[in-house]
């Protein structure tokens, strides 16, 4: 039966208060469903969610002290008001059942008007309640949604004046080292020619005099004009070397630090990865505590990927900075010829899956991590570095630019002194 005013359930062995009760509550508008005794209630109970529970105490085989002790073990019901219809007025009883989990009693004879006001009373503070309970979950739930949204915009907030601050920045420098680089490019070759020109009238004057004076074969001597004449070609060879060298450096600063355009665009991974290897360099080469990392390229064969270039650029440069972070980490306590023998490694591997899908992988044999700190990798705010060293937002922007701004996944296991792996998949 049901009814909009509630649902009763009535337990009582006795037929006769099973109907008085009935009739007093239906009358009154409620849905009634009875039970004769404790086992019959639980059964029904299965099936029927009461709004309240009318439960006489004194019944055998299962009192109503028992009933109540299951009815609140069940999560489902443990909610339902229960108040015990009872022939009993010792103050013990009456403890007991407050402490089992019920809210009231109704003594026995009944009192038609007392049983309807103490019905309705409850019922009225279980809507109540739920009213409360419901608005509490909503209001919950839209305090969860906003600290997300702010979340989210703090990272975008961070991530956006990094990128800018340095994309101007680098793209300063890179503007201000091209204009004396384009000079010494512009020079070196005709340097070298007016050398070459110097250098074969050099040999030519030593043609025409066969026999030198004295002073011009000790000037000769001192200055090691033979060593002269052969390495200065070489050495403007190697200055035209380091021009172009200065000259790949200001490129790949360019193409680290591009601003993102409104849409996506194609763009060559590999670029992207070698421009970052490149600004890092100075980490990675050896230094008077420990060789050189050895960077190992795998580099499939890619698509152009449609993308926002320098957020990707900023997500490499997060995974390989941690990836030489973790190896220095791992190199504490090791000396330049244990750490040789074992050498510190990073492997970049790029494919094309089947599902058309490009895979990033940046493997490294440092420290590693624990699973706890595994488990907690991409949490904002989240960090294993000292205070002062680490902000806790790099993975977790790291994990927005991949999965929110690019469709695609971001994935990293470790394993505590074995190094880590990190797996980036996005659609082309």
């Amino acid at each position: 039966m049901t009814s909009t005013k509630g649902k009763i359930l009535v337990v009582d062995d006795t037929p006769a208060n099973l109907e008085v009760v009935e009739e007093i509550l239906s009358d009154a508008g409620y849905g009634v469903v009875t039970a004769i005794d404790g086992p019959r209630a639980l059964t029904r109970l299965e099936t029927y969610r009461p709004d309240l529970l009318l439960l006489d105490i004194q019944m055998p085989g299962m009192d109503g002290f028992q009933v109540c002790q299951k009815v609140k073990a069940e999560p489902t019901l443990s909610e339902v008001p229960i108040i015990f219809l009872t022939a009993l007025a010792d103050v013990d009883s009456k403890v007991k059942g407050f402490q089992l989990g019920g809210v009231d009693y109704i003594t026995k004879p009944f009192h038609q008007l007392e049983m309807l006001s103490r019905v309705a009373t409850h019922l009225r503070l279980r809507r109540l309640n739920q009213s409360l309970e419901e608005a509490v979950s909503n209001r919950t739930l839209e305090l969860e949604i906003a600290l997300q949204e702010l979340k989210e915009s703090q990272l975008q907030l961070v991530q956006s004046e990094k990128m800018s601050t340095l994309g101007n920045l680098v793209s300063g420098v890179a503007h201000e080292i091209n204009n004396p680089v384009g000079f010494l490019e512009g020079n070196i070759q005709p340097a070298q020619e007016y050398v070459q020109d110097l250098l074969d009238l050099t040999e030519l004057y030593r043609e025409k005099i066969a026999n030198p004076d004295a002073d011009i074969e000790e000037e000769e001597e001192d200055i090691d004009f033979e060593f002269i004449r052969e390495d200065l070609p070489k050495l403007i060879k190697s200055m035209t070397v380091g021009v172009e060298r200065v000259r790949n450096i200001c490129t790949s600063l360019r193409t680290f630090s591009r601003k993102d355009q409104d849409k996506k665009i194609d763009f060559d991974l590999h670029e992207g990865i070698d421009s970052t290897l490149l600004i890092l360099q100075h980490r990675t080469r050896a230094s008077g505590h420990r060789p050189a990392i050895e960077i190992v390229k795998n580099y499939g064969k890619l698509p152009s990927v449609q993308c926002f270039p320098g957020q990707l650029n900023q997500v490499f440069m997060n995974i390989l900075a941690n990836a030489i972070d973790a190896l220095d980490e791992a190199n504490r306590g090791k000396s330049y010829d244990e750490i040789e023998e074992n050498p510190n490694v990073i492997t970049i591997t790029t494919l094309l899956d089947f599902e058309d899908q490009v895979e990033v992988l940046i493997q490294d044999n440092g420290c590693g991590m624990t699973s706890d700190t595994l488990e907690r990798l991409f949490e904002q705010g989240f960090t294993t570095k000292a205070v002062g060293k680490g902000t806790g937002l790099g993975m977790a922007i790291a994990c927005q630019i991949v999965e929110e701004k690019h469709g695609g996944t971001i994935v990293c296991t470790s394993k505590l002194g074995e190094g880590s792996t990190f797996k980036i998949m996005l659609p082309t």
